[in-house]
């Protein structure tokens, strides 16, 4: 068994993945297949890709036939960054793409130990497999999306996004994952994923309009936190300085692709801000995709005579902070929190001008819109 897990990045300029390195794996296999070998693709790859790999392994030894000296499988894998072991170790579900009996057997006892701790072995075909990755992260993507949406509208309406988001994920149909609203998506897959998703159906004439709007929902949302930060500010940051709490897309990674702060950084220095920033893991790459920031050793170095305080990345040690401290350190008591990490009682109390993602504003004085 030959496991293929490569990267496969957005492709600049149509947003299609990037095949090149799975196709250069695939031709060093067939250059070294010897007796029959199971192929495994467990990157994450458009429909068709294992036909094609399928393809070129043929193409580079003819003397090879599928299902005698090879077989192409999809296995895509569903792990996620900073737990990726656990979820390695005790999977939902294993996805496999197989094309005969041979192959299914192989991987059927590659699985064993999973499948003897009642892990579902899903055999299906390769292209289904392929689109199962495909459509789940498309998914998860799309419940983000969606609470964003409605945490929007609960601060239009007077209604409490994390209220509403309990409610619904209690319903066995929803479920409570991925119903944290919030400054978007970013990462390695669900951009990546959703435009791939998108190229691939509008080529095979079948395009989901969902999906599209869930890309540009996304990319909207990361350009307008910046607006949300200038707003807690009076309508004007130029000339103040704002501390940024978190740069990577999650917490638990020092993974930089895609994350909001990419758009929310930029746009603030763009408005005049000097903008004073930490993050516990990520600044060393931050450090190669953002000019102009001040960086900072620890949270509390960051927040020192700052204007304003925003929260980007929901790290466990900025659930901890100390308010008084905080209120201390900063010239004004200004908590922008884009993750939803405080309550807004409790921060009204402690004489915060705190602003969040879904629920009331609380403390301070009114916001004055950017234009």
């Amino acid at each position: 068994v030959v496991f293929i897990a490569v990267g496969t990045p957005s492709r600049h300029g149509d947003g299609h993945a990037d095949l090149s390195y799975v196709y250069a794996a695939a031709k060093e296999i067939a250059a070294a297949l010897n007796g029959y070998t199971v192929v495994v693709d467990k990157s994450t790859v458009p429909v068709g890709t294992g036909d094609e790999v399928e393809r070129i392994i043929r193409e580079v030894r003819p003397d090879a036939k599928p299902g005698a000296e090879f077989d192409v499988v999809s296995n895509p894998e569903f792990l996620r960054e900073g737990s990726a072991i656990e979820d390695f170790m005790r999977p939902d579900r294993v996805v496999l793409g197989v094309s005969g009996e041979r192959a299914q057997e192989v991987m059927s006892s590659l699985y064993q130990p999973l499948y003897l701790i009642e892990t579902p072995l899903v055999f299906t075909s390769r292209r289904t497999a392929e689109l199962i990755k495909y459509a789940a992260n498309t998914f998860l993507a799309t419940k983000i999306s969606f609470i964003n949406e409605i945490a929007d509208l609960c601060e239009a309406l007077g209604a409490d996004v994390q209220d509403v988001a309990k409610g619904i994920g209690m319903d066995g149909r929803i479920g409570k994952k991925f119903l944290h609203a919030g400054p978007g998506y970013g990462g390695s897959c669900f951009p990546k994923d959703t435009l791939a998703l998108v190229r691939t159906a509008q080529e095979a004439g079948s395009p989901l309009s969902i999906v599209e709007a869930v890309v540009k929902i996304n990319d909207k949302r990361k350009k307008s936190m910046a607006g949300r930060i200038v707003n807690a500010c009076g309508g004007s940051v130029k000339g103040k300085t704002i501390a940024v709490l978190g740069l990577t897309f999650k917490p638990n990674t020092d993974d930089m692709r895609d994350s909001p702060s990419l758009d929310v950084v930029p746009a603030l220095i763009k408005a005049g801000a000097q903008v004073r920033a930490y993050d516990p893991e990520g600044m060393k790459e931050a450090k190669e995709l953002m000019a102009g920031v001040q960086w900072s050793q620890n949270a509390y170095e960051a927040m020192e005579g700052a204007d304003a305080l925003a929260i980007l990345t929901e790290w466990n040690e900025f659930r901890s902070l100390d308010l008084e401290r905080v209120k201390d350190l900063l010239s004004s008591p200004v908590m922008v929190d884009l993750r939803n990490i405080y309550n807004p009682d409790e921060m009204a109390k402690a004489g915060f001008q705190y602003s969040c993602i879904g629920r009331q504003k609380k403390g301070g004085r009114p916001e004055n819109r950017a234009e």
